[in-house]
């Protein structure tokens, strides 16, 4: 197949073999995202990160949703000092950017979840595609981390990982794969400046994690078990809400470049398919 016809295929959003398209997000009108399946987090959310999430970092703009992190400086509204909270203690916001969620508005149970995205690469960036469950506490409602972009040891990798909860509270069980960047850019020095698919393929047997149609992590859903804290339960057996984000710094996003910002977090769609009868 030609990249042109691929791209018009791409651009379609249509059923594609073996798999039909029961709804997407194609970002086609300029403005706000659709309220109906989009929320907003808002402030210092988690990871020590360092940037405070806000709507007005997020928009749609021809036929793209961009998330855009920025050097902004302002007194923190939720600052108490002597505070134990790491959002609490910190006096000012120095970044802002976006997290987009479908919590309670578009969930799904198996299939395929499908986004093309460009992402920013930059020092301190950390863009992710991610899952999540509801009605048990993290790690036991289930993560799935389609994409993370970050630092390790300083060198940048595309993550694609799969958590669960343990016997001890906020503690998760990891299946994690970590790809040096290098692994991309070796094949294709433009890589940063182009689109790029990820994929997510879960059924009752397992999640499998792709990027440009190559296979990442694949993780068998006999293994998802939650500890006594999940009551034992497997989570993937249950519906996830999507995650779009673009954090800086914190716990994995590394220092921060301030000469590369703003950054840009491009999103050309979020497609959900049902798997079809052989």
């Amino acid at each position: 197949m030609t990249g042109l016809m691929l791209a018009s295929l791409v651009a379609r959003g249509q059923d594609v073999e073996g798999w039909k398209l029961v709804w997407s997000d194609e970002f086609s009108r300029d403005g706000r995202p659709d309220s109906t399946t989009w929320n907003y987090e808002r402030g210092f959310v988690r990871n020590q990160e360092a940037q405070w999430y806000q709507e007005a970092n997020a928009w749609q703009e021809d036929g793209l949703l961009i998330i855009e992190a920025r050097r902004e400086h302002r007194p923190n509204p939720t600052y108490e000092e002597g505070s134990r909270n790491w959002g609490r203690q910190r006096p000012n916001i120095d970044y802002t950017s976006a997290c987009l969620t479908t919590m309670g508005k578009r969930e799904f149970l198996y299939g395929r979840l499908e986004v093309m995205a460009r992402i920013p690469t930059a020092g301190g960036s950390w863009p992710a595609i991610w899952t999540l469950g509801r009605g048990m506490p993290w790690p036991s409602c289930g993560e799935v981390d389609v994409m993370e972009y970050y630092r390790i040891g300083g060198k940048p990798h595309i993550l694609a990982n799969v958590a669960w909860g343990s016997d001890r509270q906020y503690d998760a069980v990891w299946n994690s794969r970590k790809v040096p960047f290098t692994h991309f850019t070796q094949r294709d020095s433009t890589w940063a400046q182009r689109f790029h698919i990820w994929r997510m393929d879960w059924d009752e047997q397992s999640i499998r994690l792709y990027l440009d149609d190559e296979l990442l992590n694949e993780v068998p859903l006999s293994t998802t078990i939650n500890g006594s804290i999940g009551r034992h339960t497997n989570p993937f057996t249950r519906p996830q809400y999507i995650l779009l984000n673009l954090a800086l710094g914190g716990q994995n996003g590394g220092k921060i470049d301030d000469e590369a910002l703003p950054m840009r977090y491009e999103i050309d769609y979020v497609r959900i398919y049902e798997k079809t009868d052989p």
